[in-house]
């Protein structure tokens, strides 16, 4: 179980027009949780959270919105859908951490992993120029920029050996159409 702080509400730090906005820009009704903790129970990034995924839908719902928005929670979600699946009600959870995301940015709060912010640009744009992702260039460069070198490189090589971790990437035979979604994903961030 992951040692969370206290969910103590503050009257000063609660925002009751949080859960609305994260609602609408998610397309998720957080108040149908109802705290069963299946979400949390099948992540697997929640050993490394602040808050579980049940908690995060928690402090959603109390407008908890600075203590949400500055902790690290929502930069570990890796979005595999673990918490979705499991949900009774169907709240798509990796959805609603994703829009938290967006939010934090838009709204300058600091983000609470600096490397996941790295790693994510990082991983666009090696979509953008070979149309998939290719693991250990990612892998190469993220450990350069950060300077974790060594960490995980016991992990890396048994990938390699499996023949999971190939060496050169291919490109896609649609790199044109990859680009022309970039294009238009940037010209739709400037408005």
């Amino acid at each position: 179980m992951v040692n969370e702080p206290s969910l103590k509400v503050v009257p000063e730090q609660i925002n009751l027009s949080f859960v609305e906005q994260v609602n609408l820009a998610s397309g998720q009704v957080i108040q149908r949780c109802y705290h069963c903790f299946k979400c949390t129970a099948g992540c697997p990034i929640t050993p490394f959270m602040d808050y579980g995924p049940d908690r995060v839908l928690r402090m959603v719902q109390l407008g908890l919105k600075d203590r949400l928005m500055t902790s690290s929670t929502i930069w570990l979600c890796a979005a595999c859908e673990a918490c979705a699946i499991r949900c009774p009600n169907d709240i798509d959870i990796a959805r609603v951490m994703d829009v938290l995301r967006h939010m934090a940015l838009e709204e300058g709060y600091p983000i609470g992993e600096k490397t996941i912010s790295n790693f994510h640009r990082l991983y666009l744009a090696l979509i953008q120029r070979f149309g998939r992702m290719h693991e250990a260039t990612l892998m190469g460069i993220h450990k350069l920029r950060s300077g974790d070198l060594f960490s995980d490189l016991g992990a890396g090589m048994r990938l390699f050996f499996m023949g999971k971790l190939p060496l050169l990437p291919h490109r896609i035979k649609g790199i044109k159409e990859i680009g022309a979604i970039f294009e238009q994903t940037m010209k739709g961030a400037t408005r």
